[in-house]
This record gives C-alpha cells, structure tokens and sequence, in this order.
C-alpha cells in the first residue's frame, strides 16, 4: 500500500481521510485537515465501538451556520452525562458473519463505525473493497501508503479509481527525514540484502500506524488464500492485535477483512461484472501488487505471494501492516529474534532518545541525585506490542526534547532475568520513570500507551 546529552546522560549510555460518496448523490465540501474534539477518558477493551462516533471539525471551511436548537455549551451548564460503556464481543461477531457476503459484512462495518473507520486501499485488486463501500450506499472513507515507490501504474490507478467513484484518497507518506536517513546509510536496495522489514518499517508501518490512530477501525482486503503460511486464519472482523486506534492502548482499534472468505476468482469475477478499474500491472502477470524494487510477475503455477520478496522465506511474507498473522515463533524470526537472540533490526528509533546498555540502565538505577528525571521503555524489538507504542514513545521523547526530561530506552529481552529482578518486568513493554530524586523507579500502570497518556505520567512526577 499505497502512511545534546547532559554530563549525566554520557555517564549512563552504552489524518483525517477523506470521505467518499455516491456519484448520485450530492457532493458536500471536503473536508480537509480535522481537529478531534476532547473524549471521556475511558478503557480502551471496554469500549462500545458501535455507540461512539468521531466529530469532526474542518480547519478551513467557512463558518457554519448553528441550526441546532440545543443551546451552546458556553451558554448554559449540562448535567453530567455518564456514558454507558458495553464490551463488544468480536470474536462471536465473526462466528456470526462467517459465512455472512462481502457486501453484508462491509454494510455492518460501515454501520457500526460511521466516520471512524477507512477502507485501507494499496492500488491492487483490494478496489474490490471500494466497490463494496459504494454498493452499500453509506459514506465511507478511504485512504493509501504511497511509499514512494510504487509503480507508475498504481499510481495511475488511483487517479482512475479517484474519479470512478467521486472520491479523493487520503494519501499517507513516509517521514522525509527517516527515508532520508535509511538511505544515506544503507542505500536504495539494502533490502534485497538484509531483508525487506527495516525499508517497509519506515515506509509502510510507521505511517500506516499514524493513519490508524485517528480511526477506531479499518478495512483491508486480507484473504486467507493470499498467503497460506501467514493469512490462512484471517476472521471477518478482529481486534488488531498490532495497531492502536484512537482511545489508545490494546484492543482499541478493530479490523474488518470483509474478502477473508474469497478466492482469488472470484473477487476477479466480480471486478469484472461491476466493470471496476483495476490496475493495469495485472494484465502483466503481476498477481499480489506492492512497491516496484520489491514486487515481479509470477508464472501461471505459482502462488501470488511468490512475486513478493521472492528473496525472502515464503512464511515471512508480511511486510508489517498485518504482522498480527504471524505465529509468535515466526514473528520473532522474521525480525532476526529466536529467543532472545541479538537482532540488527531496532525500534524506537530518534535522536531524541537515548540507548541505554546494561552499565547505563545500572547506574540510572543507582543514582540518587540525578541531574533529570529519566522515563525508559525496557522492551523487545520483535514485541509485537512494542512496536505497536513504537510512534507514540518517539513523538513523547521529540515532544519532551529540550524540557528537562531525558527519554530512554533498554532492550530488557537480553537481559530478562536483571530486569526482572532489579527493574519490576513483567512483560513487555515495560515503562518506567526514574525521579531526580530517587533511585526508585515508578512503573507506569497502564495500557494505555498513547502520547497524550504518557505525557500525563510524566507530568505527574516532573
């Protein structure tokens, strides 16, 4: 798809989407960047999905004329509402739609999320999913990762879908400065050398994951044929067990996969009857469609993932949007990590963050009077859960640079029993705050692992 040390620190280291509509119906102004309004602060696993709903308000549209006959908030004082939370069982939800259509599944998606879900659209025969959206008559949104490397086709592909169906695309793009980094060190292909997770990280991943945090759900066009070592137990609907949605924290994002039942046939069947724009690259042999270096045609007796990464191990065929597929085993392989061996593929990756080695975290633990207060993440780079915090820790240490606070990190996996016994680890990730004062740490409590709730506990202490 197309998302300066202190003398004390040198003693211590070692979007908003846009909104499609029917071509039938009228067109209301696009709405460009939005502001979120503030939510009550509640758990992220006990949160009604189907009975919340994201407002949003345009940075640039003209004034609003208040035809609501509620009065203003500023003008008079409500009683306090509390709202009713109810926990939403997605695992039956999936029983129940099993052997439910695309297009019903898509209609209940839709439903239940309203403006808080997008349809996530890499240019390939996932179009399918756009098809759907339209024949439900509801409005939906869609977005894409333009990496910076897709073909020229997909990108004429867009445009052609674009204006088939009246929509514009929300296109996610990679940090400038990290691509920039990538490849001043490594080159335009070290990938084909060392393996394709570090470029699809930077490109695909950490975009993908900032687009997710402004939804409570997405769509992908997922099927369990598509790759029978990765894909094979893809249900209807989920909670991502990789990304964070907008509440923050574990299980606040779900993910729909509306094809996870289809062949490969039949969605072409159905591409063609509804006369759908596709990309051209399929008429070309290319079957599972991503960025230019990394994706070739296959022959007629291969299977469509055999045209990714072709380099690579066939049961490692993810790129790290949809990670969660992979077996815990073959997730810690497919970063370098079997058991806690060493691995040259690192996350929170910033120069506002300080690596700490097993001397450093030792002596961070020791000292008294500290020259700032310290808060450190003891992770594992293979982690799924730590990745999935990987954007929120690097905004709070770039957000935190330059106000006192130094922001750490320590891979704890190699060294699992000392950080169990000296540094409270329970699992993984494990955040900790280190006062001035003390060399006791405070371990952060909760799951909730987004920015705005970790600058919160920081606050807290500071």
């Amino acid at each position: 798809m197309a998302l300066a040390s202190s003398s004390s620190a040198s003693a211590i280291t070692g979007s908003s989407f846009s909104r499609s509509i029917s071509a039938s119906e009228p067109k209301a102004p696009q709405i460009g960047l939005v502001r979120l309004f503030s939510r009550p602060n509640l758990p992220a696993s006990s949160v009604n999905y189907s009975q919340r709903r994201c407002s949003v308000e345009p940075l640039h549209a003209e004034p609003k004329r208040n035809d609501s006959v509620a009065p203003l908030a500023a003008s008079s004082v409500a009683p306090a509402v509390v709202e009713e939370v109810q926990v939403e069982d997605y695992e039956g939800l999936a029983k129940d739609l099993e052997n439910a259509s695309p297009l019903e599944i898509m209609d209940k998606a839709l439903e239940k999320f309203g403006n808080d879900i997008a349809i996530a659209f890499s240019g390939a025969e996932d179009v399918a999913l756009i098809e759907y959206a339209h024949l439900t008559g509801r409005p939906f949104r869609v977005f894409s990762l333009d990496t910076g490397r897709l073909n020229p086709e997909t990108y004429k592909c867009f445009d052609e879908v674009e204006k088939h169906y009246g929509i514009h695309i929300e296109y996610m793009f990679p940090d400038a400065v990290e691509v920039q980094a990538l490849v001043r060190s490594k080159g335009l292909f070290s990938f084909y050398e060392d393996g394709h997770q570090e470029c699809c990280r930077v490109r695909k991943v950490r975009p993908l994951r900032r687009a997710l945090k402004g939804l409570r759900a997405w769509i992908t066009g997922q099927r369990k044929d598509q790759s029978p070592g990765t894909r094979s137990e893809v249900p209807v609907v989920q909670v991502d067990p990789v990304f964070e949605g907008l509440d923050g924290g574990i299980g606040s994002l779900v993910k729909w996969n509306p094809v996870a039942n289809v062949g490969s046939k039949d969605i072409w069947d159905f591409l063609r009857s509804m006369n759908v724009p596709v990309n051209t690259l399929h008429s070309q042999g290319y079957v599972s469609i991503g960025c230019e270096p990394c994706t070739r045609p296959v022959l007629p007796w291969q299977h469509e993932r055999e045209g990714r990464w072709w380099w690579e191990d066939a049961k490692a065929k993810e790129c790290g949007l949809h990670k969660g597929n992979l077996k815990q085993e073959d997730a810690a392989e497919l970063n370098g990590n079997v058991k806690g061996d060493s691995t040259d593929v690192d996350i929170f990756e910033s120069q506002n963050l300080v690596s700490l080695t097993r001397d450093g975290i030792e002596n961070l633990a020791r000292l008294e009077g500290k020259k700032e207060p310290w808060i450190v993440v003891l992770y594992a780079p293979w982690c799924r859960f730590c990745q999935a915090m990987e954007g929120s820790y690097v905004e709070l240490a770039d957000k935190l640079a330059g106000t006192g606070v130094k922001v750490g990190k320590f891979r704890a996996d190699t060294a699992k029993e000392f950080a169990q016994r000296e540094l409270q680890l329970d699992s993984f990730p494990t955040i900790l705050f280190f006062p001035k004062h003390s060399s006791r740490p405070i371990k952060y409590p909760s799951e909730k692992r987004d920015v705005d709730s970790l600058m919160a506990f920081v606050n807290a202490f500071r």
